[in-house]
């Protein structure tokens, strides 16, 4: 059940981000092009989302339980730390230059685009790396 769930949530999640242009990067791109040809459109999608994730988590935590686990995992660090700069900060540099986040990146595989699957390839290699990162520098770094 919880697969066909999260199998359910990421098709609705892909057709969301398809419907609205985010797998096209120069959608994205001109989103960032702030004195150039500025496009709108990703932060209408942002804001939708804002929106979205504010009014259900407050519903949903209002539950004693999830549906499908025993327990909420809810983020604990509450610290920005170097190891969530340093992330944050090569999660835009990649982002502007690609002009893919990982969503989309995701949802536009089927295409069988080289680019994305290079990009997606080297994103699931940076997110491998970051867990080879010494678990006791991922201790303290969130102290």
């Amino acid at each position: 059940m919880r697969l066909a769930m999260a199998l359910l949530a990421g098709l609705l999640f892909g057709l969301g981000l398809s419907l609205a242009g985010m797998t096209q990067p120069a959608v994205v791109l001109g989103f960032l092009d702030l004195f150039g040809a500025w496009n709108p459109r990703l932060l209408f999608v942002m804001g939708g989302a804002v929106l979205t994730t504010a009014i259900g988590y407050r519903w949903v935590l209002r539950r004693g339980q999830p549906l499908l686990e025993p327990t909420f995992k809810l983020p604990t660090a509450r610290q920005i730390d170097r190891r969530l700069i340093i992330g944050a900060a090569l999660f835009g540099i990649g982002w502007g230059l690609a002009g893919y986040c990982p969503g989309p990146a995701l949802a536009s595989i089927g295409g069988g685009v080289a680019s994305v699957l290079l990009l997606v390839a080297t994103m699931a290699l940076g997110w491998w790396l970051a867990m080879q990162w010494p678990a006791q520098a991922r201790s303290t770094d969130t102290q």
